[in-house]
């Protein structure tokens, strides 16, 4: 990663770390929400051997908009119109009911840019990686089956673009449905 492109990244990481502060995971430890942007950043740079900063710079900033106070025109003037855009094309519009957003974004998915659906991707993997060590309180075994079987539809809409990105993906859910399979026990 060239040192214009490492400054993005760091700036972003930054930048989102003070935006979600105050905000924690569902699971039941409860973890910093830093941990799912920096994840979901890690397996955007893997994916991409470093060659994407941009890309990598949204992923930690890929919940500013809809989670905080965050507005468009401000991640435009400090990470530029492209990470402004990513971030932009993976937002779900919160006035929706989350039944109405779960499925736009099925339906969405595969329209979305190639570096919006491998952020799509990242973040669907990150979740059922955390869904697999620390689910959600009062999320029974019904519930969260659910939640893996949408996060399969909708990364169903974003493959063939990135095969190690696809693999994580295909784990971590593999190792959620373990998960709950014990739990259910």
């Amino acid at each position: 990663m060239k040192n214009a492109a490492l400054q993005l990244v760091v700036h972003a990481a930054d930048f989102a770390a003070r935006r979600h502060a105050s905000q924690r995971r569902k699971g039941v430890t409860a973890e910093p929400y830093i941990n799912h942007l920096a994840e979901v950043a890690a397996l955007l740079a893997n994916a991409t051997n470093g060659q994407d900063g941009e890309l990598v710079a949204a992923g930690y900033l890929h919940d500013t908009l809809e989670d905080t106070q965050t507005e468009y025109e401000e991640l435009e003037k400090l990470f530029g119109a492209d990470v402004a855009q990513l971030v932009a094309e993976v937002t779900d519009d919160k006035s929706l009911p989350s039944v109405e957003r779960k499925r736009l974004q099925v339906e969405k998915a595969p329209g979305k840019s190639v570096r919006a659906r491998m952020l799509k991707v990242a973040d669907k993997t990150s979740n059922l990686r955390s869904l697999a060590i620390s689910p959600p309180a009062g999320w029974g075994a019904e519930r969260a089956s659910e939640y893996i079987a949408w996060a399969e539809r909708v990364v169903a809409g974003c493959r063939g673009l990135n095969e190690n990105l696809e693999r994580s993906f295909d784990a971590a859910s593999v190792d959620a449905r373990a998960a709950i399979a014990a739990g259910a026990r």
